[in-house]
């Protein structure tokens, strides 16, 4: 699997049938590799690792509605409340970050509301915060670490 711009992590893989899967450790089953599932797997360890966020509060390809339309976002993380904090957008390593991706990542926020957004295709890190005053986003260096 191509290495990512994240720590090392101890992800589990495994091969059946010449097909590579990924065990995801929120949703607790294997999952065939795709390029986006591999940046998803790492952002979900980002998030648990290094910012300290619990598994328990980490929301992966769940339904929500945007202007009628069903749409899957690729993971939130709640806060202690379980009112959505952050949202994260994977893309494949092989697809550019462009204002498309921000845009799809603020209509899915308009619904959520989350303060904090993540962008990733697993090479480039984009961190931002919401400031609903001002209507717009702000870039940050890195998101909140979870303190208790």
């Amino acid at each position: 699997m191509l290495k990512l711009n994240f720590p090392d992590y101890n992800i589990k893989t495994k091969i059946i049938k010449n097909k590579f899967f990924v065990f995801d450790r929120v949703r607790k089953k294997w999952l065939k590799i795709t390029p986006e599932e591999w940046v998803r797997v790492h952002c979900v360890n980002y998030l648990i690792e290094d910012l300290g966020y619990l598994e328990s509060w980490i929301r992966i390809e769940q339904e929500i509605k945007i202007n009628n339309l069903k749409k899957r976002f690729d993971i939130v993380v709640t806060g202690s409340d379980f009112k959505p904090y952050i949202l994260v957008e994977c893309k494949a390593h092989s697809v550019r970050i462009n204002q498309n991706t921000f845009d799809q990542i603020t209509r899915y926020n308009i619904e959520l509301s989350c303060p904090f957004l993540m962008i990733s295709n697993g090479l480039d890190h984009y961190f931002c915060k919401v400031n609903d005053r001002k209507k717009h986003i702000d870039f940050i260096e890195k998101l909140p670490e979870y303190r208790s």
